[in-house]
């Protein structure tokens, strides 16, 4: 069989242009566009992980700014809850001292009025006795209140101790005014008379006497001379039974015997009242 040479060359370059032709209007255009493609993957692929690298660290922001917030509420919590702790401890100690002091207040004000119901209480005894013992002494002996409590303060005068009856002299002597006398009641000239001859007995001089009217002696007379004084009144006898009530009452409410209060030297002037 003879080979054509000339159809095997044109059929060779026919193929070498062909592929020529399919190098230059095919494979070039599709092995570009194949690269583009590769390339716009790539930088998408590229894109995708940018973005999921934002996302992480978005993520790992929120949660380190989520634990912080967790840390700065329990902390607050805590705050909060050690502040309204030392509120209340510090409203409980106000309350507490606002109630002591309420009550100590409650207790002064009722120690006050206790007071000032035992001084009206005492006046009105004071008032009451005045009246009595005036009738009394009246209606059994036809003697006036006035007279008997002369008669007790002369007494009084003389049956002074030594010691006493000097400082009292003393006292006299050495005042620049004369001896105040407070009575409870308008003394009469009599009974003044017989008060003065009295002292200028008892002290070997003439003693200067101003007699003067007090409301507030019930029933009461007082001599004094430069800080020393000589005095009776119903108010020591109320005195005295004061002290007695509240040695028998604390008799009472302790267990053991209490010692009973010292009585004072009014105790006595009963006896010189009735004599």
């Amino acid at each position: 069989m003879l080979i054509d040479w000339f159809t095997v060359g044109a059929q060779l370059l026919n193929f070498l242009i062909l592929v020529w032709l399919l190098q230059r209007f095919l494979f070039k255009p599709v092995r570009s566009a194949i690269d583009a493609r590769e390339k716009r993957i790539a930088g998408e692929l590229a894109e995708a992980a940018s973005k999921l690298s934002e996302a992480q660290r978005v993520h790992d922001e929120f949660d380190r700014k989520n634990e912080a917030f967790d840390a700065e509420r329990g902390a607050l919590a805590a705050k909060t809850a050690s502040q309204c702790a030392e509120e209340r401890d510090a409203l409980l100690k106000r309350a507490r001292q606002d109630a002591d002091e309420l009550r100590a207040e409650s207790a002064s004000a009722i120690a006050a009025d206790r007071t000032l119901l035992g001084r009206q209480i005492t006046t009105l005894a004071q008032h009451e006795v005045f009246a009595i013992a005036r009738k009394a002494l009246a209606d059994l002996a036809g003697t006036d209140l006035e007279e008997r409590v002369a008669d007790v303060l002369i007494r009084r005068l003389r049956l002074m101790d030594a010691k006493a009856k000097a400082l009292l002299g003393a006292a006299l002597q050495a005042s620049a005014e004369p001896a105040l006398l407070r009575s409870g009641f308008e003394l009469p000239a009599a009974e003044r008379a017989t008060i003065q001859n009295a002292l200028n007995e008892a002290f070997a001089a003439s003693v200067r006497v101003r007699f003067v009217t007090a409301a507030d002696a019930v029933c009461g007379i007082e001599l004094t001379a430069d800080g020393q004084k000589l005095a009776w009144s119903i108010g020591d006898y109320l005195e005295t039974l004061q002290h007695e009530l509240d040695a028998l009452l604390a008799t009472a409410a302790a267990p053991a015997p209490a010692p009973a209060a010292p009585a004072t030297q009014a105790a006595a002037a009963p006896v010189a009242l009735a004599s």
